[in-house]
């Protein structure tokens, strides 16, 4: 349930603060009050869409921060997936919204809207105008009828979605294979003839126009190599006045000085290892220039080979490692379309047995919807018969349709309201007042049943008076026996019940601001005299008196 709300550059409100009873909480106030904006900003926490001009005149950002005492629903699995710290039955959920966007946070971590779509449903469950028209929508019904059966149906319905997805996306399959199969026998030749160039170039290599670049230079060469390698390995080991020579030499002239003084001893080494790589380097040296050789046949096949990798990269996409990934990519088409016929008609036959294997699954889940939906029925019956429709006749229509993710059932709810009427689609049949109460019923079923702590409702009570309001003030007040209720009311006898009662004020002095105060005793018996008489008189408060003492 909701424990606490704090608000801060808000639209009208400047900061405040509030704290929620368990039970009925009731907000009321003067028409054009903005008795909405505080479940607007519960609305706007729980992850509604917030805009820049919700941020108070030229403050930098809004806060809405929403305390929770979690005291049904577990969400250990919840939080540890996305790792937010699971502080016990305390849990703060906070959106701040800015000129350039907006932040929310459970607990302090960051969190996204998939989240909060997970995280609201666990917890609260707001009713407003839109959702009335969305209550009237058949297309609304069927999800309405499985949440209420969702103990029975729910499995049976992932199920059936898990294989009706599989079951799309052979269709989807066999329409590609169909399509491939319509190539013409001109593309096909041409794909045929693609695939061989590159199969018959034999690439093995990313880079073998590249070594084959290096060697062709090589041989191009040759001469100078063996000139330039060969002139480089008589300077340094040749005849008389070879480098080697004078090295030697040296070698033998600082042996001897060593011997005469010991400091010398490190540059005879460091000579000695000098002349070592230069033995190393003059014999490599001789090998290579005995190794260079005219190789004229070598030569042209290297540039035939260059000249054929060069037409492939240009046809296939500018380097070796397009060529072999496009050639993987022909081959495969190329595939497809060569055992298309046998595909297709594989496909067929295991789309077929899909089809007819959904085809009972959809059976056995519309079976169990109509047995959920005779005893929703009923229930709303009950319930609308308290809420002072006694003649009212509720009944929920199938019709069997082609598959689709809810399975072949079309679901639309039937009502009517007077005797002398036969069953009608409930948008052509209801008043406001009535599906206020409708909304009220359906909302009290399954508020019971998906345990979720905290129900408002914004403005359920239009279109009623009288002897219904009060049967509304009695449900709701039944209601809020099992779950905390938040409701905006116009109605005095729905005022009187409330546990904690919320007043909305607007005041335009220098700018116009919003506060919100808590009525008790002589203010909150004031509030329900004037929502009863419009007015304060001695009249309006002794009914007041009446209706929240109830004598």
């Amino acid at each position: 349930m909701l424990s606490k709300i704090f608000i801060k550059n808000y639209i009208l409100i400047d900061e405040l603060e509030l704290d929620f009873a368990d039970g009925l909480n009731i907000i009321t106030g003067e028409t054009g009050a903005g008795k909405s904006i505080l479940i607007n900003a519960i609305d706007i926490a729980f992850g509604a869409r917030a805009g820049r001009e919700v941020i108070k005149g030229d403050a930098d950002k809004a806060v809405i921060e929403l305390t929770i005492l979690n005291k049904k629903q577990d969400v250990s699995k919840l939080f540890e997936e996305n790792g937010i710290d699971n502080c016990g039955e305390e849990i703060i959920l906070s959106r701040e919204i800015t000129k350039s966007g907006s932040r929310s946070r459970v607990n302090g971590c960051l969190v996204n809207q998939e989240f909060l779509k997970h995280f609201r449903e666990l917890f609260i469950d707001i009713h407003s105008q839109h959702q009335t028209y969305s209550f009237l929508q058949p297309k609304y019904h069927i999800i309405l009828l499985d949440a209420y059966a969702k103990n029975t149906c729910g499995e049976m319905i992932e199920k059936y979605r898990t294989e009706y997805n599989a079951y799309k996306d052979m269709i989807s399959k066999l329409e590609e294979l169909k399509n491939s199969a319509d190539k013409t026998s001109e593309q096909i030749d041409f794909l045929k003839f693609q695939v061989n160039e590159i199969d018959e170039a034999q690439l093995t290599s990313t880079t073998e126009d590249e070594e084959l670049n290096n060697e062709l230079a090589v041989l191009e060469n040759v001469e100078k190599l063996k000139d330039l390698t060969g002139s480089s390995y008589w300077t340094i080991s040749g005849d008389d006045g070879a480098i080697m020579d004078g090295l030697l030499q040296i070698k033998m002239n600082l042996a001897k000085a060593s011997g005469m003084d010991k400091t010398l001893e490190e540059q005879e080494n460091q000579l000695i290892e000098a002349i070592e790589i230069l033995k190393d380097l003059s014999s490599t040296l001789r090998e290579y220039s005995s190794s260079l050789d005219n190789d004229e046949e070598r030569i042209n096949s290297i540039q035939e080979r260059l000249f054929l990798l060069d037409k492939l990269k240009r046809k296939y996409g500018g380097t070796l490692e397009s060529v072999m990934k496009q050639g993987e990519t022909l081959r495969a088409e190329l595939e497809g379309i060569e055992f298309s016929t046998q595909h297709i008609e594989e496909l067929e036959a295991k789309i077929e047995e899909a089809r007819k294997h959904l085809e009972i699954l959809a059976g056995e889940i519309s079976d169990e919807r109509k047995n959920y939906a005779a005893v929703l029925s009923d229930l709303i019956v009950e319930k609308l018969e308290k809420l002072e429709l006694p003649k009212v006749r509720f009944e929920i229509h199938f019709e069997k349709g082609e598959l689709s993710p809810n399975g072949f059932d079309k679901v639309e709810f039937l009502i009517s309201t007077n005797i002398s009427e036969g069953l009608k689609p409930l948008a052509k049949v209801a008043s406001g007042g009535e599906i206020s109460r409708v909304m009220l019923a359906i909302k009290t079923i399954f508020a019971q049943s998906d345990n979720i702590e905290t129900v408002i409702f914004d403005e359920i009570d239009t279109g009623i008076s009288g002897k219904t309001s009060q049967s509304v003030a009695d449900e709701v007040k039944e209601l809020a026996k099992y779950m905390q209720i938040i409701m905006i009311t116009h109605q005095a006898i729905i005022a009187s019940k409330s546990d904690r009662h919320f007043y909305v004020k607007k005041t335009q002095q220098d700018r116009t601001s919003v506060s919100i105060s808590i009525l008790e005793g002589e203010a909150k018996l004031k509030a329900v005299a004037e929502l009863a008489g419009g007015e304060i008189t001695d009249e309006s408060l002794k009914f007041a008196r009446t209706l929240i003492t109830g004598g």
